[in-house]
């Protein structure tokens, strides 16, 4: 072979592997990329998590809240039921005794 057959020989050799580097670069780029976006969906899970958690205890507190309230006002209620009865009872009791 002559001598400028082995320097394009040498010279596509040459080529070939510096592709193969860049090749191999971009493969760790990718791969530094897709762990790094892995990385990010876990801490995206772990924090709906937590905040599904936090939602969860909230509702609950606000339900024992809205219960109690319910049950105030039904006590309330049934002292303002007794009141108006207790009220009537007098006030039948007045006029049995006026018509006496």
């Amino acid at each position: 072979m002559k001598p400028i057959q082995y320097l394009f020989v040498v010279l596509a050799a040459a080529i070939s592997m510096s592709c193969d580097k860049q090749k191999a670069a971009i493969d760790e780029s990718n791969k530094a990329t897709k762990d790094d976006i892995n990385m990010r969906k876990a801490e995206v899970d772990a924090s709906a998590k937590d905040a599904t958690h936090q939602a969860d205890a909230t509702a609950t507190i606000d339900k024992a809240r809205i219960e109690a309230n319910k049950e105030s006002l039904q006590a309330q209620l049934d002292a303002d039921k007794k009141k108006a009865d207790a009220l009537a009872e007098s006030e039948k009791a007045r006029v049995d005794a006026e018509k006496k």
